[in-house]
């Protein structure tokens, strides 16, 4: 039988970094939902923890979500199984009735749960950098949990509800969003003859469809690899004029960018100091941001489309999301030149920037903090890179983030689940052509990446995909609960097997 916790907290403790902790916690209910507040005088908070009683069922179906990427390791557990901790929601389920726990989006901490037969509890990260914020006798809003029960309802359909309470402002683009990027067929080598190319291969895919396609300038295209300065090298030359001779074809222009990692020489206080190295651009620094904002209105300016910012959870916190445990960072004793905002504040704050600086730019979020982002990007990559060397990397990463994310389309922002990568005959095109109907039947983004040089088969199996991608489809995974990587999917009434 599935138990039902009650919304208001059964106990609650605040840890601090230094001794004589004045911090207070104040709740606050109505709507359905719970305000948790955190204010403190000269202690240092790191971590707050809340408990609800509950009865447990060992059997009881437990899925969670991720802090930023997933990395194909979602799936549903049973409950005297589940020993991991589960970011920002989750979802318990007897394949009857359920119930959701979350949070909502934007919060001012990264909270995780822990649903195991021994409790029920959240943790809220709250430190800055890899130690306690100083607050200064502010008070912040961490976190506003909601719960909801859902009787005799599929899972599925609860957790695409469920998302939707959790956001209420979406952004969303006005049009389909497909087309080809050439990371995993370039991998960081390519040229402007050879994205031209591409762009012309994507137009004649595209022709005559409603909305435009988009070619995509992944990494390569700048002075230093995965670095900026964020001008072009000598393969790419004008960048304004390329992005005019894609638009020439009836595209959409995309490029990628690092914002937070150059090759050039910066005081240290202008950098993150963590683990005692120099390492990235500190955002709470007033130059800095005025250095983001540039580099983007700079890439506005030439007539760019859509933005994909990439790495800055790692470049911010020194760790990727598969390695993160119940706090956002593994590093102690290190903070922001602000002392004085949380982690998820000074993330907030980041993305803001780069949204406004964008301006009518799409954005593609890589390796962003998924609760956070929505809300301020359009598109949001929501699992860890698939590959056009390797199926397994698809598999896992790809088709374990559509299965166990798709609830998450539309709600919080467009998914994207990542490429089809096209690498001469590295992935049996049996396999890709499945990921490719697959992604083509989400109604989320749907990317190729491949080189112009392919089979007419496999143009004539992409145009496909790119004509479907133009009307809502409904894909739902049917293996969930057996397999992390689901191989039997329903599609507006057909089923889809690998």
């Amino acid at each position: 039988m599935l138990h039902l916790p009650e919304l208001s907290v059964f106990h609650s403790a605040v840890i601090c970094e230094n001794d004589g902790c004045d911090a207070r916690l104040r709740f606050e209910t109505g709507d359905g939902t719970l305000r948790v507040y955190l204010s403190a005088e000269k202690s240092r908070p790191t971590f707050v923890k809340l408990f609800w009683d509950v009865q447990k069922d060992e059997n009881t179906l437990v899925l969670g979500d991720a802090w930023e990427r997933s990395y194909g390791d979602l799936e549903f557990r049973r409950l005297r199984d589940n020993d991991r901790f589960l970011p920002w929601y989750f979802i318990a389920t007897d394949k009857t009735d359920c119930f959701c726990f979350g949070v909502k989006t934007r919060p001012h901490a990264f909270v995780s749960f822990r649903y195991t037969m021994r409790e029920l509890c959240a943790v809220l990260d709250c430190r800055n950098g890899g130690g306690g914020v100083e607050l200064g006798g502010r008070e912040v809003c961490l976190a506003q949990f909601v719960l909801k029960e859902y009787k005799n309802t599929d899972d599925f359909d609860a957790l695409c509800d469920f998302c939707g309470l959790l956001c209420p402002d979406p952004i969303l683009p006005d049009a389909p969003v497909f087309g080809n990027n050439n990371w995993y067929y370039a991998y960081g080598k390519s040229s402007r003859e050879e994205i031209l190319a591409d762009a012309r291969m994507t137009a004649e895919l595209a022709k005559g469809l409603p909305a435009p396609a988009y070619e995509v300038i992944d990494d390569g295209w700048q002075l230093h690899s995965c670095a900026g300065p964020w001008l072009p090298n000598a393969k790419f030359g004008d960048m304004k004029t390329l992005a005019d001779e894609i638009h020439a074809l009836g595209l959409r222009a995309g490029v990628w960018m690092r914002p937070l990692s150059i090759e050039e020489p910066f005081p240290d206080e202008m950098l993150i100091l963590r683990g005692g190295e120099r390492q990235y651009l500190d955002p709470t620094v007033d130059a800095v941001k005025e250095r983001i904002r540039t580099d983007i209105e700079r890439i506005c300016s030439w007539g760019y489309d859509l933005i994909k910012h990439d790495f800055s959870t790692y470049d911010l916190f020194g760790t990727w999301g598969g390695s993160m445990t119940d706090g956002i960072t593994n590093t102690p004793d290190w903070h922001f030149s602000d002392r004085s905002k949380t982690n998820a504040e000074i993330v907030l704050d980041l993305y803001e920037l780069i949204k406004d600086a964008c301006g009518d730019m799409l954005i593609i979020g890589c390796n962003t903090v998924s609760h956070l982002s929505a809300g301020l990007v359009q598109i949001a990559r929501t699992g860890n890179d698939t590959s056009g060397r390797e199926w397994k990397y698809t598999e896992e990463n790809g088709v374990n983030t559509l299965a166990f994310r798709l609830a998450q389309n539309k709600k919080f922002y467009l998914v994207d689940a990542d490429c089809v990568g096209i690498l001469g005959r590295r992935i049996p095109w049996k396999k890709n052509r499945w990921w490719l109907k697959l992604l083509s039947m989400s109604d989320s983004a749907l990317f190729i990446s491949a080189p112009a040089d392919i089979s007419a088969a496999k143009k004539r199996d992409i145009a496909k995909a790119f004509a479907n991608v133009q009307t809502p489809h409904a894909l739902r995974p049917l293996d969930r609960y057996e397999n992390k990587t689901p191989h039997i999917w329903e599609a507006d009434g057909e089923t889809i097997r690998a």
